[in-house]
């Protein structure tokens, strides 16, 4: 890493922008090859600081509320599409305001909210419905949108041909992290399955879950996939990864805080797996850090654990070359995505400082927060 973090708050945050266009610049040459939209999903990523390098590269944002919806029209002003398992029928005239395309999660959603997108006329709103093709090769259960009793899309046996009428695309998001064969496998069922339902429509998303930017990624593969449905049905094709724009582009700058000894030594730092990078409990994960190992790899080894009162709040175990002591700094990496988005302040815990790094400019420092983050969200 060639940022110099002596000067950084911690914790922090720091987006590399030069990562960031990095990523951007292989969205963007699929999209070229193969002329399908990319859209920034918001739940992953919604620094909007970095919005208007985004939106040179990418379509547009996708939002799973109203108010990512309106963030990213306000804040990127491109293409907003919005996709929520159900709709809340008093935000419903603000998402239809913010948005271009809205996806409904259920026939009875669409029934009882397509009177009020036929009403708009200042714009044309383009609707479509979310299809489970009851296929997934994702192992854990909680990121699975096909696990069984799953109550997102509308599967085979209750899809409702005759109320298509109004509705010009399919969604489908059955991936997390996976690689293009995924995606290849998967696609064979959504022909097989909802085929001749693909036909009647202006466009089809493929969802997320697409690890385009990973190094090992097959991007021949995708554009293959692509292609193949474009020659077939003659639709749009919409992608929306949110973890691919920002894969590996950021990191978090912690510091120990002290250490102790419980048949082990254990680092606590001013940074929380539970509060800062909640994935690394739920998925679960190990993050890397820089300059540090897995246990036995150097001679120096410790638990790194969180300053939150939750006895799990444990990042996991390292090794390191020299010894850590209070003051020590430590860079986490590939924290970008699925981190600023689902922090909290569990215990009053701080939120991380948030910072963009460019070589024009070096480090700026976008945002810091205080007791009055922690209040404001109280009553």
């Amino acid at each position: 890493m060639d940022i110099d973090i002596s000067a950084l708050p911690s914790p922090c945050y720091v987006v590399d922008e030069r990562l960031l266009l990095r990523n951007l610049e292989i969205l963007h040459s699929i999209q070229q090859r193969t002329g399908c939209k990319i859209l920034l999903a918001l739940k992953g990523f919604s620094m909007y600081s970095a919005f208007p390098l985004v939106g040179k590269y990418l379509k547009g944002v996708t939002a799973s509320s109203l108010f990512e919806a309106r963030l990213g029209y306000e804040e990127m002003g491109k293409e907003v599409h919005i996709y929520a398992p159900a709709y809340i029928e008093e935000e419903f005239d603000e998402i239809l305001a913010n948005c271009d395309h809205v996806t409904f999660n259920s026939f009875d959603q669409w029934n009882r909210f397509k009177g009020k997108v036929k009403s708009i006329k200042t714009k044309t709103i383009s609707c479509g419905i979310r299809i489970n093709p009851e296929y997934s090769e994702i192992e854990t259960p909680i990121y699975d949108p096909c696990f069984q009793y799953s109550r997102l899309g509308v599967t085979l046996v209750n899809f409702r041909p005759e109320e298509l009428e109004g509705l010009e695309g399919l969604h489908f998001h059955t991936m997390c992290e996976q690689n293009s064969d995924t995606l290849e496998r998967t696609i064979q069922v959504v022909d097989q399955k909802f085929g001749k339902y693909i036909k009647t429509m202006k466009w089809l998303n493929l969802g997320g879950g697409h690890h385009i930017t990973r190094a090992d990624y097959e991007l021949e593969t995708l554009i293959r996939s692509i292609t193949f449905l474009q020659d077939k049905y003659g639709v749009d094709i919409y992608l929306e990864p949110g973890e691919a724009v920002a894969l590996n582009t950021g990191f978090l700058v912690a510091r120990v805080l002290d250490i102790v000894d419980n048949g082990m030594k254990i680092a606590i730092l001013d940074t929380s797996a539970a509060c800062h990078m909640p994935d690394v409990l739920e998925m679960p994960y190990r993050p890397n850090i820089i300059q540090a190992g897995i246990l036995g790899e150097y001679p120096n080894n410790y638990r790194l654990g969180g300053q939150t009162c939750l006895a799990g709040d444990i990042i996991g175990d390292y090794s390191f070359r020299q010894p850590l002591k209070p003051g020590d700094r430590l860079v986490f990496c590939d924290m970008a995505h699925y981190t600023m988005v689902k922090n909290n302040m569990f215990n009053g815990v701080n939120l991380p400082s948030i910072a963009l790094f460019n070589e024009k400019e070096g480090i700026k420092i976008i945002r810091q927060f205080g007791y009055g983050d922690f209040k404001n969200r109280l009553s």
